[in-house]
């Protein structure tokens, strides 16, 4: 089961999809395609209609590049999350590491704080606690904005377990249930594209730590890596990469094609539906 707000979810047999709403001018996908606002709004629209269980909305991309303050971040996603609340019976979710954004973005109206820092700032999670938040725990090797081109781990596979389960437990002692915390491996967050490739091949083992996998596989750079693909060449491996997690445990799937993962999701749990209904004993 995943909280989200009020709202209690479940995720056993059919994972939930969170379309990407990037309020930047320099996004690595869309290029500030929904910077400004009325455009966002409209993106939203297209994206509930496609089928979005979630919205994340961001301010500030992961990748190098000009330095934004929190002012800033704060004037570009704040009125977008109350425009799209407004509009929309859809939760939100807050891309941001900043425990000031945060906590004014739960007061807009966003019910989930989806964090790649890993929980840097010190306040964070007291502020997802006392707002009732859902956190997303992501595994990155040094921080956002800074490049890493030469990551080394011993065993990357249990390093960034070993990692989540600490950063889950962090999020429990500051008092968020079980229930509100999603875990995220952060694909290409200080990952050479194997790295990637291996974490994605072992969500199994990281959905055994017992909460509910993201991943954020979408358009990302270790499949234009491996495929030889640039940026728009990337939509099938994306939905690929999808199947793939959903089907070893991954609850959430961050994406920029929501109609497609909706598809992915609905066929995968046909499949499972018939398998169960197989499995039943026939009553004489």
């Amino acid at each position: 089961m995943l909280a989200l707000g009020e709202k209690t979810v479940d995720v056993t047999h059919r994972p939930l999809v969170m379309g990407i709403l990037n309020r930047t001018p320099d996004s690595f996908y869309d290029r500030g395609d929904t910077f400004a606002l009325d455009a966002l709004v409209r993106r939203a629209a297209t994206l509930v209609v496609e089928g979005a269980d979630l919205l994340d909305i961001g301010g500030v991309k992961a990748g190098p590049g000009p330095d934004v303050t929190q002012a800033e971040e704060l004037e570009r996603v704040v009125p977008a999350i109350e425009a799209v609340r407004r509009r929309f019976d859809v939760p939100i979710s807050v891309d941001t590491w900043r425990a000031e954004v945060a906590r004014q973005a739960y007061r807009a109206g966003a019910v989930v704080g989806n964090d790649i820092s890993g929980f840097r700032d010190p306040d964070y999670l007291t502020v997802a606690a006392a707002a009732g938040a859902t956190v997303v725990a992501t595994h990155i090797r040094l921080a956002p904005r800074v490049p890493d081109p030469d990551p080394v781990y011993g065993d990357v596979v249990q390093d960034v377990a070993t990692v989540l389960a600490g950063h889950a437990a962090r999020a429990r002692a500051a008092g968020i249930a079980a229930d509100r915390i999603v875990l995220d491996a952060g694909l290409d967050l200080g990952k050479t594209a194997g790295q990637s490739l291996e974490l994605l091949r072992a969500s199994g083992v990281l959905a055994g730590l017992g909460y509910p996998l993201l991943l954020s596989a979408s358009n990302k750079t270790f499949l234009g890596v491996t495929l030889d693909l640039d940026l728009r060449q990337r939509g099938p491996a994306s939905l690929a990469a999808a199947a793939l997690g959903t089907v070893l445990g991954c609850r959430v799937l961050r994406v920029h094609d929501v109609a497609g993962a909706r598809r992915v999701c609905d066929t995968l749990a046909s499949i499972a539906e018939c398998r169960r209904r197989a499995a039943e004993p026939v009553v004489p």
